[in-house]
């Protein structure tokens, strides 16, 4: 799966998974040592994301129930908290670079496609 934003007509990421049981929202990328520039990982019903035990940064694209961003944090470091989003539906977790890249910011409209 891939994700899109919609506003900017650009690619964000062009392989994603999707964690969405207890265990895999639980696990999310803590079992990984690297995530390529073309990897992704979708956390569903997430607001906040921790980097505890975490072997490598990322960026994260918080995302409401419209699938509009609320939030883009870049490069988020090993063990450090993301900032709380109290309306995030879902959450985008990307290699460091991936929201400059595709120009993403807050307000931009996302979509995932097949």
């Amino acid at each position: 799966m891939k994700v899109i934003n919609q506003t900017k007509n650009t690619l964000i990421c062009p392989k994603v998974e999707i964690a969405d049981t207890i265990v895999s929202r639980l696990v999310g990328l803590l079992n990984r040592e690297t995530l390529s520039e073309d990897e992704g990982l979708i956390i569903t019903q997430c607001r906040c994301i921790h980097m505890f035990f975490m072997r490598f940064a990322i960026d994260a694209l918080f995302v409401n129930k419209n699938n509009q961003v609320i939030g883009a944090v870049k490069n988020i470091k090993p063990f450090r908290l993301s900032p709380y989003f109290f309306t995030s539906s879902y959450v985008v977790e990307l290699a460091v670079g991936a929201i400059e890249k595709s120009q993403t910011q807050r307000g931009d409209k996302i979509s995932t496609e097949e």
